[in-house]
């Protein structure tokens, strides 16, 4: 065979055999999963060690060693309170007319059983906006009572949608405190604990003055809330340190001055009744 014949054959065979040779590629490792959250407990209550510090650097959010607020025992305040005259009536008892699903922006899936609204799949808002207002509710807690810590009686009441005053049934019943009843969800506990038993209409009295940005988006003011449980101080002209989320200390993103109120279905049939809200100016003469 002539030699221009013989090495293109030649570099042919050697590359064909020293192919054959290479060791099959290794499978790539595979991806590592993110750690799972640790729930820790102590003295009972569970929450949680590895979440962001507090903006005053004493406690975690979710921490399990926060002090419990003292438990009070409340006396009968706005129990069926009248709307006054200049209020929205949110829910009278009779439909849910003033609501829509949250996440669908369809009708709501929660039922009207004799006179109060029971939360079932998924969370509601109104169709109105809100700015600075005073709103009135009342709730009541599933009976007989069922699981402990955040999985007895969950929901909340989110203020613009965004900033939630926690519904949870604390009676004998404890949680990291800044998710306690009344609590400013992941930032500030109540300061007391006026729950009833599970069953009875507990009510919330809550002045909210909505946060303020300027034209670049920059936080001018925050938002403030008072909160009224069954009658007691549990939040005296709190500032929120902006949206209230799971395991986060909140951040403010930038919006206008009005925004829907919405209650949370949390996988507890809560009943809710006697809704109504009513606009409250912010006047800061001396």
């Amino acid at each position: 065979m002539p030699y221009k014949k013989i090495l293109p054959t030649l570099l042919a065979t050697a590359l064909l055999t020293g192919c054959a040779q290479l060791p099959a590629p290794k499978p790539a490792p595979p991806q590592a999963k993110a750690a799972p959250f640790h729930e820790v407990t102590f003295n009972g209550v569970a929450g949680f060690k590895d979440t962001p510090m507090q903006p005053d650097g004493k406690w975690h959010v979710h921490d399990p060693e926060r002090p419990q607020p003292p438990v009070v025992t409340p006396g009968s305040f706005s129990e069926q309170a009248t709307p006054p005259s200049d209020a929205t009536v949110l829910f009278d008892g009779h439909d849910l007319s003033q609501w829509r699903d949250k996440r669908t922006g369809g009708p709501v899936a929660w039922k009207v059983v004799d006179g109060a609204a029971v939360s079932a799949r998924g969370d509601i808002q109104t169709t109105n906006q809100f700015g600075d207002l005073q709103l009135h509710l009342e709730f009541r807690e599933p009976t007989p009572a069922s699981g402990d810590g955040q999985g007895r009686g969950n929901s909340g009441v989110f203020l613009m949608g965004q900033y939630e005053i926690q519904v949870l049934d604390c009676y004998q019943n404890q949680t990291y405190a800044d998710g306690a009843t009344a609590g400013v969800y992941g930032q500030h506990p109540p300061l007391a604990n006026a729950c009833r038993p599970p069953g009875e209409w507990q009510t919330y009295d809550i002045i909210f003055n909505v946060p303020h940005f300027d034209a670049a988006g920059k936080l001018l003011t925050p938002g403030y809330v008072t909160v009224f449980h069954n009658g007691v101080v549990a939040q005296n002209h709190q500032a929120i340190r902006g949206a209230t989320n799971w395991r986060s200390p909140g951040k403010y993103t930038p919006h206008g001055p009005t925004g829907p109120i919405a209650l949370q279905y949390h996988n507890n049939a809560v009943a809710f009744r006697n809704i109504w809200v009513r606009p409250v100016p912010v006047v800061n003469d001396p």
